[in-house]
C-alpha cells in the first residue's frame, strides 16, 4: 500500500492532486478517501475503475486504519474557552502512545499515530480490548500509557519505549504493564461515528467498555469556568500526563480524520521545576500493594514539617525504590508507631489504608515538584486550591534514622525549591 511511508519524498498531497487532476476528481473527495483509509494505492485503484461515485463509496471500516485527527495548541486556558465558545469537555492528555485499534474477525489490530502497525509490541493491550470491549467490530483511539506495577500510578513515556525493542517483550510485559486509556469510538458493529457529535461518541465509548486496571476511559469533565479547567490540569499534571485536551461540543462537528483544527485542542505546560535534590519526608500513612504486594504495606504517604503550626502536609505517595528486605523490615520497624487512624497533626485529603505517628524521616528523590489539589503542602500559597507535590518519586534506601519528624524538609524550603527550578519546558 502506498502511504504517508513513501521514500522518496513525494508529499501524500502531492500525490492526491495529481490523481484529483488525472482522474478530473474532486480533490476533498481524493482526500477524504485517503484519510479514512490511510492507502493512497487503494484510493487510486478505486478512482481508475470506477471515478468518483467510486469514491464516495469508500467507507470507515475496521482494519483499515484512518488518519489521525489532530489537535491546535493555546497558550492559555481563556483562548480556548474563546474558541470553543465558553464551553468545552476537558480529558486528561496521557503521555504515551497514542494508538487506533481495530477488532474485525475476532482479531484485534493496532496501529500507531503513523499508522504503523504495532499489534506484536502491545499482546496485553490487545488481550484488554478483546475482553474489555463488548462489540462485534469496532474501531476506537486512546493513548497506551505505562504504569508502575505495585500502585498503578503512570509513568514516563520513555518506559513504554522498552516494548519497541522486538526480543524482550515477555520480560517488558512484566516491567511495564500498560494501560490504554480510550477516548474515542469511531466505528462499532457497522455504524460509522466518525460524523456523530463528541457527546454521543463518549456516550458510546462508556456503554461498550467494561472498565478494568488495564482498560478505561479518558478522565473527562466538562465546563464553562476557567478556574475548573486550571483544577483539573493540575490534576491531570500531577498524575503523570503532559497537561489536556479540550474537545468541542459542537453538534456539527464530527472526528475529522486527517486535519488539524481548534476543534481539538491541546494545552500543556510551558514550566516544569526540576527536582535536583533529595527530600527528607516524614512518614504518616501506608497503603497496601496490589501483584505480589497484595496483602502488604507496598507503598507510604510521606510529608513535609510546617513549622508554623507544626503539622506534616502530605507531599506524595511512595511505592518504587523499596528492596525485597525493604518491603519486609520498614513495615515491621514502623509497627510501634502504627496508629488507628489519622494522627491529630498530620494534614492530609489522601486516605492511607494503615495511619502512623509522624516519626519516622525517609529520604526520596524524584523528578520534579509539581503543583496539585491532592496534596496540602503549601496549599493554596503557590496557586489557590493546590499544593506542592512530588512527581515520581522514588525511596533512596536510606531511613534517616539521624533526624527527627521536625528536621525533615519543610514546607518552606520546597516552596523555594519549586521557585528556583523552574525551567521551560523545551518541545
Amino acid at each position: 500500500a502506498l502511504s504517508g511511508d513513501i521514500r522518496i519524498g513525494v508529499a501524500d498531497q502531492t500525490i492526491i492532486d495529481a490523481l484529483a487532476a488525472a482522474f478530473s476528481a474532486n480533490e476533498e473527495l481524493v482526500e477524504r478517501a485517503y484519510n479514512i483509509t490511510s492507502d493512497l494505492g487503494f484510493v487510486a485503484e478505486v478512482l481508475a475503475i470506477s471515478g468518483e461515485e467510486g469514491l464516495k463509496q469508500i467507507k470507515v471500516q475496521p482494519g483499515r486504519p484512518l488518519k489521525p485527527m489532530l489537535a491546535e495548541r493555546a497558550q492559555s486556558l481563556q483562548e480556548i474557552f474563546e474558541k470553543m465558545g465558553g464551553k468545552a469537555a476537558f480529558e486528561y492528555k496521557y503521555d504515551g502512545e497514542r494508538v487506533q485499534a481495530h477488532k474485525y474477525d475476532s482479531r484485534v489490530e493496532l496501529f500507531s499515530r503513523r499508522i504503523e502497525r504495532i499489534t506484536s509490541h502491545y499482546p496485553d493491550v490487545v488481550e484488554a480490548l478483546l475482553k474489555g470491549i463488548s462489540a462485534q467490530s469496532f474501531i476506537v483511539e486512546g493513548e497506551i500509557v505505562a504504569v508502575e506495577p505495585e500502585t498503578g500510578e503512570m509513568m514516563p513515556f520513555q518506559e513504554l519505549m522498552h516494548r519497541r525493542r522486538k526480543y524482550d517483550v515477555e520480560e517488558a510485559l512484566q516491567k511495564y504493564p500498560a494501560k490504554t486509556m480510550l477516548f474515542y469510538v469511531l466505528y462499532v458493529d457497522g455504524v460509522d461515528y466518525t460524523s456523530k457529535p463528541y457527546l454521543e461518541r463518549r456516550k458510546k465509548l462508556e456503554e461498550i467498555v467494561q472498565e478494568s486496571d488495564s482498560l478505561a476511559l479518558s478522565t473527562m469533565m466538562i465546563t464553562q469556568e476557567v478556574g475548573e479547567a486550571q483544577r483539573f490540569f493540575d490534576e491531570a499534571i500531577s498524575a503523570g500526563c503532559e497537561g489536556i485536551m479540550a474537545k468541542t461540543l459542537d453538534p456539527a462537528v464530527g472526528y475529522r480524520a486527517g486535519n488539524r483544527g481548534w476543534a481539538w485542542i491541546k494545552y500543556k505546560r510551558d514550566y516544569k521545576s526540576e527536582l535536583t535534590d533529595t527530600l527528607d519526608l516524614v512518614v504518616v500513612g501506608g497503603f497496601y500493594g496490589r501483584g505480589k504486594r497484595a496483602g502488604k504495606i507496598g507503598g507510604y504517604l510521606l510529608a513535609a514539617y510546617n513549622p508554623s503550626n507544626g503539622s506534616f502536609d502530605t507531599v506524595c505517595k511512595v511505592a518504587t525504590g523499596f528492596s525485597d528486605e525493604d518491603l519486609v523490615e520498614i513495615p515491621k520497624m514502623l509497627e510501634q508507631y502504627r496508629i488507628p487512624h489519622k494522627h491529630p497533626s498530620v494534614n492530609s485529603k489522601l486516605n492511607a489504608d494503615v495511619w502512623y505517628k509522624p516519626v519516622v524521616v525517609m529520604e526520596i528523590v524524584g523528578a520534579e515538584l509539581t503543583l496539585s489539589p491532592t496534596h496540602t503542602a503549601a496549599f493554596s500559597k503557590i496557586r489557590e486550591g493546590s499544593g506542592l507535590a512530588v512527581r515520581f518519586p522514588r525511596f533512596t534506601g536510606r531511613i534517616r534514622s539521624d533526624k527527627s519528624a521536625t528536621e525533615a524538609t519543610t514546607v518552606d524550603e520546597l516552596v523555594e525549591m519549586y521557585k528556583s527550578q523552574l525551567k521551560k519546558v523545551q518541545e
